[in-house]
Protein backbone atom coordinates (compact mmCIF):
# COMPACT_ATOMS: atom_id res chain seq x y z
CA UNK A 1 0.00 0.00 0.00
CA UNK A 2 2.88 2.27 1.09
CA UNK A 3 4.50 1.51 -2.64
CA UNK A 4 1.37 2.54 -4.37
CA UNK A 5 0.84 6.17 -2.54
CA UNK A 6 4.00 6.28 -3.32
CA UNK A 7 4.01 5.94 -6.83
CA UNK A 8 0.91 7.23 -7.44
CA UNK A 9 0.30 10.11 -5.16
CA UNK A 10 -0.24 12.62 -7.60
CA UNK A 11 -2.52 10.47 -9.90
CA UNK A 12 -6.02 11.79 -10.19
CA UNK A 13 -7.98 9.13 -9.15
CA UNK A 14 -5.85 8.06 -6.00
CA UNK A 15 -5.99 11.60 -4.89
CA UNK A 16 -9.95 11.30 -5.30
CA UNK A 17 -9.50 8.22 -2.82
CA UNK A 18 -7.25 9.47 -0.36
CA UNK A 19 -9.73 12.64 -0.11
CA UNK A 20 -12.57 10.05 0.64
CA UNK A 21 -10.68 8.20 3.34
CA UNK A 22 -10.26 11.87 4.82
CA UNK A 23 -13.64 12.88 4.57
CA UNK A 24 -14.91 9.09 5.81
CA UNK A 25 -12.62 9.76 9.16
CA UNK A 26 -13.10 10.77 12.11
CA UNK A 27 -10.28 12.67 13.86
CA UNK A 28 -7.31 14.58 13.06
CA UNK A 29 -5.61 13.62 9.46
CA UNK A 30 -2.41 13.79 8.01
CA UNK A 31 -1.78 13.60 4.33
CA UNK A 32 1.67 11.85 4.18
CA UNK A 33 2.27 8.59 2.75
CA UNK A 34 3.18 7.17 5.90
CA UNK A 35 -0.03 8.27 7.61
CA UNK A 36 -2.29 7.47 5.47
CA UNK A 37 -0.76 4.46 4.50
CA UNK A 38 -1.17 3.45 8.25
CA UNK A 39 -4.61 4.43 8.24
CA UNK A 40 -5.61 2.34 5.47
CA UNK A 41 -3.63 -0.73 7.03
CA UNK A 42 -5.70 0.08 10.21
CA UNK A 43 -8.93 -0.13 7.86
CA UNK A 44 -8.01 -3.13 6.65
CA UNK A 45 -7.03 -4.62 9.93
CA UNK A 46 -10.66 -4.39 10.64
CA UNK A 47 -11.96 -6.07 7.81
CA UNK A 48 -13.70 -1.93 6.90
CA UNK A 49 -15.54 -1.77 3.61
CA UNK A 50 -14.77 2.09 3.14
CA UNK A 51 -15.32 2.76 -0.28
CA UNK A 52 -12.28 4.96 -0.81
CA UNK A 53 -10.36 1.88 0.54
CA UNK A 54 -12.15 -0.41 -1.78
CA UNK A 55 -10.83 1.81 -4.51
CA UNK A 56 -7.40 1.82 -3.23
CA UNK A 57 -7.41 -1.48 -3.58
CA UNK A 58 -9.34 -2.37 -6.74
CA UNK A 59 -6.16 -0.03 -8.33
CA UNK A 60 -3.34 -1.97 -7.01
CA UNK A 61 -5.15 -5.06 -7.85
CA UNK A 62 -5.86 -3.77 -11.36
CA UNK A 63 -2.12 -2.93 -11.26
CA UNK A 64 -1.13 -6.70 -10.13
CA UNK A 65 -3.43 -8.13 -13.11
CA UNK A 66 -2.09 -6.10 -15.81
CA UNK A 67 1.58 -7.14 -14.64
CA UNK A 68 0.45 -10.42 -15.09
CA UNK A 69 1.11 -10.86 -10.88
CA UNK A 70 -2.28 -11.64 -10.21
CA UNK A 71 -4.84 -13.96 -11.54
CA UNK A 72 -8.15 -14.58 -9.88
CA UNK A 73 -9.33 -18.49 -9.18
CA UNK A 74 -13.13 -19.21 -8.99
CA UNK A 75 -14.81 -22.20 -8.59
CA UNK A 76 -15.24 -24.28 -11.03
CA UNK A 77 -19.38 -24.28 -11.63
CA UNK A 78 -18.86 -20.59 -12.27
CA UNK A 79 -17.72 -20.09 -15.85
CA UNK A 80 -20.18 -23.04 -17.25
CA UNK A 81 -22.95 -21.50 -15.04
CA UNK A 82 -22.34 -17.84 -16.31
CA UNK A 83 -22.39 -19.21 -20.20
CA UNK A 84 -25.50 -21.47 -19.42
CA UNK A 85 -27.23 -18.48 -17.83
CA UNK A 86 -26.09 -15.78 -20.73
CA UNK A 87 -27.56 -18.00 -23.54
CA UNK A 88 -30.66 -18.29 -21.67
CA UNK A 89 -31.40 -14.93 -21.75
CA UNK A 90 -30.61 -14.34 -18.21
CA UNK A 91 -29.18 -10.89 -16.91
CA UNK A 92 -26.11 -11.32 -14.84
CA UNK A 93 -24.99 -8.64 -12.44
CA UNK A 94 -22.46 -8.22 -9.55
CA UNK A 95 -22.99 -6.38 -6.16
CA UNK A 96 -19.67 -6.78 -4.01
CA UNK A 97 -18.03 -4.60 -1.26
CA UNK A 98 -14.69 -4.32 -4.00
CA UNK A 99 -15.14 -1.32 -6.09
CA UNK A 100 -16.37 -1.62 -9.81
CA UNK A 101 -13.10 -1.38 -11.08
CA UNK A 102 -11.45 -4.45 -8.77
CA UNK A 103 -14.92 -6.65 -9.85
CA UNK A 104 -14.09 -5.78 -13.82
CA UNK A 105 -10.37 -6.78 -12.91
CA UNK A 106 -11.28 -10.13 -11.07
CA UNK A 107 -13.19 -11.16 -13.82
CA UNK A 108 -11.27 -10.02 -16.74
CA UNK A 109 -8.39 -11.92 -15.36
CA UNK A 110 -9.52 -15.61 -13.88
CA UNK A 111 -7.90 -18.79 -14.28
CA UNK A 112 -10.90 -19.38 -16.55
CA UNK A 113 -10.19 -16.63 -19.25
CA UNK A 114 -11.92 -13.18 -19.56
CA UNK A 115 -15.40 -13.60 -18.17
CA UNK A 116 -16.84 -10.03 -18.44
CA UNK A 117 -19.18 -10.51 -21.57
CA UNK A 118 -21.75 -12.64 -19.38
CA UNK A 119 -21.97 -10.01 -16.50
CA UNK A 120 -23.97 -7.19 -17.47
CA UNK A 121 -23.52 -4.69 -14.51
CA UNK A 122 -21.25 -4.19 -11.55
CA UNK A 123 -22.69 -2.45 -8.30
CA UNK A 124 -20.15 -1.65 -5.28
CA UNK A 125 -20.69 0.48 -1.99
CA UNK A 126 -21.50 3.66 -4.15
CA UNK A 127 -24.96 1.90 -4.02
CA UNK A 128 -25.35 1.54 -0.48
CA UNK A 129 -24.82 -1.01 2.17
CA UNK A 130 -25.09 -4.68 1.29
CA UNK A 131 -27.35 -4.99 4.24
CA UNK A 132 -29.47 -2.43 3.56
CA UNK A 133 -32.74 -2.97 1.45
CA UNK A 134 -32.46 0.15 -0.14
CA UNK A 135 -29.52 -0.61 -2.21
CA UNK A 136 -31.18 -3.72 -3.98
CA UNK A 137 -34.53 -1.80 -4.20
CA UNK A 138 -31.62 0.84 -6.31
CA UNK A 139 -30.16 -2.35 -8.10
CA UNK A 140 -33.23 -3.13 -9.57
CA UNK A 141 -34.19 0.12 -10.31
CA UNK A 142 -30.76 0.56 -12.10
CA UNK A 143 -31.21 -2.93 -14.27
CA UNK A 144 -34.85 -1.62 -15.09
CA UNK A 145 -36.39 -4.95 -13.29
CA UNK A 146 -38.99 -5.21 -10.37
CA UNK A 147 -36.90 -7.00 -7.47
CA UNK A 148 -39.69 -10.10 -7.33
CA UNK A 149 -37.79 -10.46 -11.06
CA UNK A 150 -34.18 -10.99 -9.78
CA UNK A 151 -32.35 -13.53 -7.71
CA UNK A 152 -29.41 -12.89 -5.43
CA UNK A 153 -26.92 -14.79 -4.08
CA UNK A 154 -24.52 -14.60 -0.89
CA UNK A 155 -22.85 -16.64 1.25
CA UNK A 156 -23.53 -13.84 3.83
CA UNK A 157 -27.15 -13.89 5.54
CA UNK A 158 -27.80 -10.70 6.73
CA UNK A 159 -27.20 -9.44 2.86
CA UNK A 160 -29.72 -12.09 1.84
CA UNK A 161 -32.31 -10.82 4.46
CA UNK A 162 -31.82 -7.18 2.77
CA UNK A 163 -32.04 -8.40 -0.60
CA UNK A 164 -35.58 -10.39 0.48
CA UNK A 165 -36.72 -6.87 2.39
CA UNK A 166 -36.29 -5.08 -0.82
CA UNK A 167 -38.31 -8.44 -2.82
CA UNK A 168 -36.33 -9.83 -4.33
CA UNK A 169 -35.81 -13.65 -4.47
CA UNK A 170 -32.88 -15.18 -2.70
CA UNK A 171 -30.40 -18.04 -2.07
CA UNK A 172 -27.69 -18.58 0.01
CA UNK A 173 -24.16 -20.23 -1.65
CA UNK A 174 -22.26 -21.91 1.03
CA UNK A 175 -18.99 -23.00 -0.22
CA UNK A 176 -16.14 -25.60 0.94
CA UNK A 177 -15.76 -26.90 3.98
CA UNK A 178 -16.08 -25.75 7.67
CA UNK A 179 -19.08 -24.58 9.98
CA UNK A 180 -22.33 -23.43 7.45
CA UNK A 181 -23.66 -19.80 8.04
CA UNK A 182 -27.28 -19.87 9.37
CA UNK A 183 -29.82 -19.94 6.05
CA UNK A 184 -32.45 -18.88 8.29
CA UNK A 185 -35.49 -19.18 5.67
CA UNK A 186 -33.27 -18.70 2.48
CA UNK A 187 -32.77 -21.74 0.56
CA UNK A 188 -29.48 -23.13 0.38
CA UNK A 189 -27.04 -24.23 -2.84
CA UNK A 190 -23.53 -26.04 -2.41
CA UNK A 191 -23.02 -25.23 -6.31
CA UNK A 192 -24.06 -22.53 -9.52
CA UNK A 193 -25.29 -25.91 -10.76
CA UNK A 194 -28.12 -26.24 -8.00
CA UNK A 195 -29.35 -22.32 -8.51
CA UNK A 196 -32.84 -22.00 -10.05
CA UNK A 197 -33.07 -19.29 -11.80
CA UNK A 198 -36.69 -19.03 -12.87
CA UNK A 199 -40.14 -19.45 -10.41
Amino acid sequence: MREFLERQRDDPGVRADVARLKAEQAGPWREDVDSVAAYVHGLMDRDSKATGLKSLQGKIWEEGYRTGALRSEIFPDVPSALERWGGQGIDIAIFSSGSIQAQRSLFAHTTAGDLTGFIRAYFDTTTGSKTAAQSYARIASALGRSPSDLLFLSDVAAELDAARAAGMRTALCVRGSGPAPTAGEHPVVHSFDEVRTAG
